[in-house]
């Protein structure tokens, strides 16, 4: 059972099935203070496209001139869940976006108004079928696929030029299991270790996560153990902390009503697993999925698709985790589904892509509260079954 089918399949699981519709804003009025960019991976059927909006001083967005801009591959047009399906590179200058439809990677160069161009060679095969998930450090990318029936899911790892121009490195695709249903690929800071998340399926129960140390070139080598088990059901959205890369946060979504989780690791280099303190820590919501650690390291944000609220942890300084407490949307329950988040650089605002209601919530962060902007959510293009979002900052962008 593939990933995307799963998600769909029960009250457990990432995300519900979308009933009725609600009132979405299409963005606040332009605002003189432009302080960067939102861009979010529409999945749109056939070409698929990546809307772009002006992100200003209050958090506010505006749709760019020209959006949605041309990804060159194709989406699918139907939802799809997981984290990191749009990834900025590592020198700031492209975005990479899984092209689900058609199995392969687009680049797109921002440009210094924040418009984007696909490069000149256009999208790349990404190694294998449906890929839902993208690493990046540096010059290297590893892409998760999901596979079918008639291909195995795997990681594949590719090198990336100044020009945006992917490579695939000889020899570096994992082989996973059927049964994986990989959701997540993510190093860590400092690009010493990957770690791979396989959602995995309940009967029998596979719920996996890989972890390898990275050497020379981007050769991977599985940690001795490697795949650990997951400590509760759908291990699903991951993060490593910023202020720790050995620190790694691994939300279950699939616990069932009011039982999700997140697990807390340390990872050592050579891609060791242990658990942190009494891991995994309640969150008393339902398919607790997507997770965005702070830039200090101090809180963790996880979004709840089921329960339409997103946790706040405060990170102690062992590692371990302390529930906060849990936000939830303004627009209630109907037609809700939100799915992967990203803080702005400044940390002062958390945008939450919505594939329920194709649009773009914006919160207010204040250490660990979270407080939904009144002008919250701006609309996505029509046609946009989103999943995946990157958000800039002027002074950052198109430096290197």
């Amino acid at each position: 059972m593939h990933l995307r089918r799963q998600i769909v399949s029960a009250m457990g699981l990432c995300a519900l099935a979308v009933a009725g519709s609600a009132a979405v804003s299409t963005g606040a009025a332009a605002a003189p203070d432009a302080s960067g960019h939102v861009y979010v991976n529409d999945n749109t059927a056939g070409t698929n496209t990546i809307a772009g909006f002006e992100r200003h001083g209050d958090g506010t967005l505006t749709p760019l001139a020209g959006s949605p801009f041309n990804a060159g591959g194709a989406g699918t047009g139907t939802i799809v869940g997981s984290q990191g399906a749009l990834q900025l590179s590592g020198d700031r200058r492209y975005l990479l976006a899984v092209d689900t439809g058609s199995n392969q990677i687009s680049v797109l160069r921002i440009r210094p108004d924040g418009s984007l161009r696909a490069v000149e060679d256009g999208p790349v095969s990404s190694g294998g079928v449906e890929p839902v998930s993208i690493a990046v450090s540096g010059n290297l990318v590893f892409v998760a696929n999901e596979g079918n029936a008639g291909s195995a899911p795997n990681y594949t790892g590719f090198t990336l030029n100044r020009g945006g121009h992917l490579t695939p490195i000889e020899d570096s695709t994992v082989t996973l299991a059927a049964t994986a249903n990989p959701g997540d690929v993510l190093f860590n800071s400092t690009g010493t270790n990957l770690i791979g998340i396989e959602v995995g399926t309940a009967n029998p129960s596979t719920f996996l996560i890989d972890s390898f140390a990275v050497g020379r070139h981007g050769r991977l080598t599985r940690a001795a153990g490697s795949p650990f088990a997951a400590q509760a059901a759908g291990p699903f959205g991951s993060e490593f902390s910023p202020a720790n890369p050995s620190d790694l946060y691994v939300s279950n979504a699939h616990g069932g009503a009011l039982a999700g989780s997140i697990s807390a690791f340390n990872v050592t280099p050579d891609g060791s697993l242990t658990s942190i303190g009494a891991s995994p820590y309640a969150d008393h919501q339902t398919a607790p999925c997507w997770v965005e650690i702070s830039h200090d390291g101090r809180y963790l944000f996880t979004v709840n698709t089921a329960s339409t609220t997103i946790s706040s942890y405060q990170i102690q300084g062992d590692g371990s985790l302390s529930l906060l407490g849990s936000t939830p949307f303004k627009s209630g329950t109907t037609g809700v589904r939100p799915f992967d988040a990203r803080l702005d650089p400044s940390g002062t605002n958390l945008y939450v892509v919505d594939a329920g209601l194709a649009a773009v919530s914006a919160f207010a962060v204040n250490g660990g509260t979270l407080t939904e902007l009144s002008q919250s959510p701006s609309t996505l293009p029509a046609g946009a079954t989103p999943f995946g979002i990157v958000v800039t900052q002027s002074d950052q962008e198109n430096e290197a």
